[in-house]
């Protein structure tokens, strides 16, 4: 069973940054894409950083460029999203997600396995 756990999530103050932790049980990561997405109370969810199964390639939703940055371990057990210049804005339930599907972007592909998600809230 394919199992993504996340991890790094909290209360932090505007201006702030967390680490998130996406760990995959069972599995390797080398052969997925990998998403983070979040969902605010009221909203859609949305998708916010992806990378590559190589690691070469990244996206970013236009509201975290510049603040966030998506990277991998060379174990290939885990990925981080390491986010700064955090904003109220920002709080909501952040979920990773694996895929093998292919896309023009790891953004806009259908993702098949996800995490529980872990809670981040920026306020002062």
């Amino acid at each position: 069973q394919l199992q993504l756990v996340e991890s790094g999530g909290g209360l932090v103050q505007p201006g702030g940054s967390l680490r998130l932790s996406c760990v995959a049980s069972g599995f390797t990561l080398d052969y997925y894409a990998i998403g983070w997405f979040r969902q605010a109370p009221g909203k859609e969810r949305e998708g916010v950083s992806c990378i590559s199964r190589s690691g070469r390639t990244t996206n970013h939703a236009d509201s975290v460029k510049g603040r966030f940055t998506i990277s991998r371990d060379k174990a290939k057990i885990a990925v981080y999203l390491q986010m700064s210049g955090l904003k109220p804005e920002d709080t909501a339930v952040y979920y990773c997600a694996a895929t093998r599907r292919y896309g023009s972007s790891c953004l806009s592909i259908v993702y098949d396995y996800w995490g529980q998600g872990t809670q981040v809230t920026v306020s002062s």
